[in-house]
């Protein structure tokens, strides 16, 4: 028997948050196709480099490097697509990205888990995989499933068991593709395909989209950027994202940052629209910066700074992946998890990003916290409710109620009140109180609430012969690595 999952609720705004006028904003796009113009990026790839020496770009063979000048990046960029879909398994979980509303995703790639019987910390493995994709299919707000973790008991296959237990866990959309060997990326494709029923309805509904990380600065990935290829040739969305952190790997300023990453994106969004045009893309750039005492690495710095990466994508016009989310920096579920979450959750609906959130982890997305996976939902279904606002309707003054009932009167009993009761939200976590009457700790509330969604919530199967398929192709993908 299975369970039902219930529909996604996205985050909508009348306003956004703009922090540049438009002419502030085409000065950063010039910026960046003055970077690709004359300092380039690097390709390590030879087919990359081909496809951009044979479209015009100048491109040194020895150095890897790919100038592109403003025509050929106006060129390319002028056939992305500004919205397209990410298909769930039924229509109702597909999301438009188009701009009109912000979806948010679980955060990813982490590699461990603390473990939600014992408590202790532990490298991730293909079961947390699958067990948070069931957790993220119950959890309203989640619009797609990014992998938490890696299945790190698979080895090198590892993202192929990700993708796999992906989908057979969650009938939301999947994170599948990532930057992985190309004979991998295949699979990947193949399990999409199997998943879709054709190529063609494939590329008509994608149930999963790839990302692609950059290396800052100015670099782009052997493997990722072949993979790239092969997600677009199948049309599976992709997503560049570059992860700057000022003082280190980019300047030590917000817009040297983002003038670096945004030409990592640019260059990777061009080389896919000049042999794939039309292929949908979205651009991701999640700023970071060097802790200038030590040289550690933080994540969760200015919300600023976020909301700039979104209008800079959107202003490719291209849906852009980052805005707020509610991760944190903090290695566990303390003061500056709540104030770092709390602060940019509220933003979320505000920053017009059509993919953010990153619900899930702590540790600047190392470790899945299974309270704070509860926690961030929580707090981000706080921040919804709070900014859709309600319709004003007349009738819902209740006059006629409040005129019967009188002074020194009560309300419980009236037909009204059994009627609209119905409609107060009522927090999985906050307000539970002890048997003696005392509000319990949200953490253990949390964790007990993720413990009883992952015992009673059982998506919805896909069909025996799919299953089996999936299975084939895993299969393959291990034998394939077991040749290399």
């Amino acid at each position: 028997m299975f369970s039902e999952t219930p529909d996604i609720l996205p985050f909508k705004s009348g306003s956004k948050l703009e922090f540049l006028d438009s002419s502030q904003i085409e000065t950063l796009k010039e910026g960046t196709m003055n970077l690709l113009d004359e300092v380039g990026v690097r390709f390590p790839s030879k087919k990359a480099l081909e496809i951009f020496s044979d479209h015009g770009a100048r491109v040194d063979m020895d150095t890897q490097i790919v100038r592109i000048s403003p025509d050929l990046v106006v060129k390319g960029m002028s056939t992305a697509p500004r919205s397209f879909i990410l298909a769930g398994r039924e229509e109702r979980f597909d999301l438009v990205l188009d701009g009109s509303c912000s979806y948010l995703c679980t955060e990813g790639c982490g590699v461990h888990v603390i473990d939600p019987e014992n408590g202790e910390q532990r490298p991730s493995c293909k079961e947390d995989v699958a067990q948070s994709a069931r957790i993220s299919d119950a959890l309203p707000l989640i619009g797609f499933y990014w992998p938490l973790v890696t299945a790190q008991d698979r080895g090198i296959t590892a993202q192929v068991h990700d993708c796999h237990a992906g989908l057979i866990n969650t009938l939301k959309h999947v994170r599948g593709g990532t930057t992985m060997p190309p004979y991998l990326a295949r699979h990947i494709v193949e399990m999409a395909t199997v998943v879709a029923g054709s190529s063609e309805e494939l590329r008509r509904r994608p149930r999963i989209n790839a990302n692609i990380c950059t290396i800052t600065p100015l670099c782009q990935d052997k493997h990722g950027i072949e993979a790239a290829l092969i997600y677009a040739e199948a049309g599976i969305p992709v997503s560049f994202m570059a992860m700057p952190t000022m003082g280190s790997t980019a300047p030590a300023t917000a817009l040297g940052a983002l003038a670096v990453g945004d030409a990592e994106v640019v260059s990777g969004m061009v080389l896919l629209q000049l042999v794939f045009p039309e292929t949908p893309v979205f651009h991701s750039i999640l700023v970071s910066m060097m802790d200038p005492r030590t040289g550690d690495y933080i994540a969760e710095h200015s919300l600023p700074t976020k909301l700039l990466a979104t209008q800079l994508g959107h202003a490719w016009n291209v849906p852009s992946l980052g805005g707020a989310g509610v991760a944190t920096d903090a290695l566990d579920n303390g003061w500056q998890s709540g104030i770092e979450g709390g602060l940019h959750a509220t933003a979320i609906a505000l920053s017009g990003a059509e993919i953010c959130g990153h619900l899930g982890m702590t540790a600047g997305a190392m470790i899945l916290s299974p309270e704070k996976f509860i926690l961030d939902h929580e707090l981000c279904m706080m921040a919804y409710e709070e900014l859709r606002g309600f319709d004003f309707d007349e009738t819902l003054m209740a006059l006629e109620v409040i005129k019967h009932v009188g002074p020194d009167g009560h309300f419980l009993m009236e037909d009204h009140t059994v009627k609209h009761v119905r409609d107060f939200r009522l927090s999985s976590v906050l307000h539970k109180k002890d048997e003696y009457g005392n509000l319990r700790d949200p953490l253990e509330v949390a964790l007990e609430e993720f413990k009883r969604i992952d015992k009673t919530h059982q998506p919805k199967p896909l069909p025996n012969e799919v299953l089996i398929e999936l299975d084939k192709i895993v299969t393959s993908a291990e034998r394939d690595a077991a040749k290399k």
